[in-house]
């Protein structure tokens, strides 16, 4: 979960000034300013794959959903359902949903943490934060809800992956150790005031820490010290690519259904009477394509929106780059719903045709590789 770069850079995160006295590269993301690499954006990923590195993800946006009517509402806006975390009767469990307009495009793609019913987290992306608020709350007041959205633009946001992503935040932070070494997947727990989730972006393991803005700099210090590397945007794009996650405004958008977009698996139909919205032109649109993973078996690089030709027609890529653990140039493609993993297929690489064979996704997943 990601979003595209736009044109005028205004906004900065609590970890700005940490950033540039270690050198980093900044660039517009979003309209934040944000590290694209520190110096090699190889190592980088490398130390998240074998190691630990972490990620400023503050420029994405919590947002604390309260009231009585919170959970019946999250289950008519998310296309996954929210009821399967008061189920698992765990405090802190998470899902992953997007969040669809009317006619099934995806508004955006989101992390929500359940607390009690009552109380829930959201974290949406940042070039999509006032876009996802105002929609919210539109339905929110439409509907007279007893419901509060708190945009909580007091905290900070610290990704840190890798295998050995959970011993050095333990060893730079001890008081967490306790509270969070039987932590599930997908769950989060707050002790005192940090949020610790088992969640990530880059197929590691790992954890996100959510704390107060004052406290970010003097985490971040503390977790290098430890040695976790500070890794930049650039890294965090080839280790999610390589982890098969999508990137909103890339591999899907307000124009693309989820069902053709690889993530018909965050979709719920399960309950007949529950209509989300969406639900309606889901039903009415069923699936017309899939979602493949590229390997390039010529030289050249993969990158977004080039012509890919199949056995079943033509796609086209949707993300795509060099693989540092694969070293080898991988692409999302977004094809006719009957192709499938193993066809040799072309792709149009400046005007040249260059063979790759599909694969399913991920390519990589906790060090290894998968294809």
């Amino acid at each position: 979960m990601s979003d595209p770069a736009s044109s005028t850079p205004s906004l900065r995160t609590p970890l700005y000034a940490e950033h540039l006295a270690a050198g980093a590269r900044m660039v517009d993301f979003a309209g934040w300013s944000m590290p694209v690499n520190y110096g090699s954006q190889i190592e980088e990923h490398h130390a998240v794959r074998r190691d630990a590195g972490m990620f400023d993800v503050s420029h994405m946006l919590a947002l604390d959903l309260e009231g009585f009517d919170a959970t019946a509402w999250l289950r008519v806006l998310l296309a996954n359902d929210v009821a399967r975390l008061a189920r698992s009767g765990v405090p802190g469990k998470a899902l992953y949903s997007c969040m669809l307009r009317d006619d099934g495009g995806v508004i955006d793609d989101l992390i929500v943490y359940r607390f009690d019913d009552a109380h829930y987290r959201i974290v949406v992306n940042a070039g999509t934060a006032a876009k996802d608020v105002a929609w919210m709350r539109r339905h929110i007041a439409e509907r007279g809800l007893n419901a509060s959205l708190l945009e909580r633009r007091d905290l900070a946001m610290i990704a840190v992956q890798g295998p050995k992503a959970q011993a050095r935040t333990w060893q730079a932070l001890p008081d967490l150790k306790s509270g969070s070494e039987t932590l599930a997947p997908f769950s989060g727990a707050k002790i005192g005031d940090v949020f610790i989730a088992r969640t990530g972006y880059t197929g590691e393991e790992g954890f996100e820490l959510t704390l107060p803005a004052a406290r970010a700099s003097e985490v971040w210090r503390m977790l290098t010290a430890a040695g976790v590397k500070p890794c930049g945007l650039g890294a965090r794009d080839t280790l999610r690519l390589e982890a098969g996650m999508n990137l909103y405004g890339q591999d899907m958008d307000e124009a693309v259904s989820p069902l053709d977009a690889g993530l018909a698996w965050t979709v719920d139909f399960s309950d007949a009477g529950r209509i989300f919205s969406g639900r309606a032109a889901l039903n009415a649109h069923p699936a017309r394509h899939c979602l493949l993973g590229l390997i390039l078996e010529e030289r050249g690089v993969l990158r977004a929106h080039m012509p890919v030709f199949a056995a079943a027609g033509t796609g086209e890529t949707t993300s795509g780059s060099f693989s540092p653990t694969l070293e080898k140039s991988i692409a999302f493609a977004r094809l006719p719903l009957h192709a499938a993993p193993g066809e040799t297929v072309e792709v149009e690489i400046r005007g040249k045709r260059l063979l790759a064979r599909t694969v399913k996704m991920p390519f990589v997943r906790h060090g290894k590789a998968l294809v």
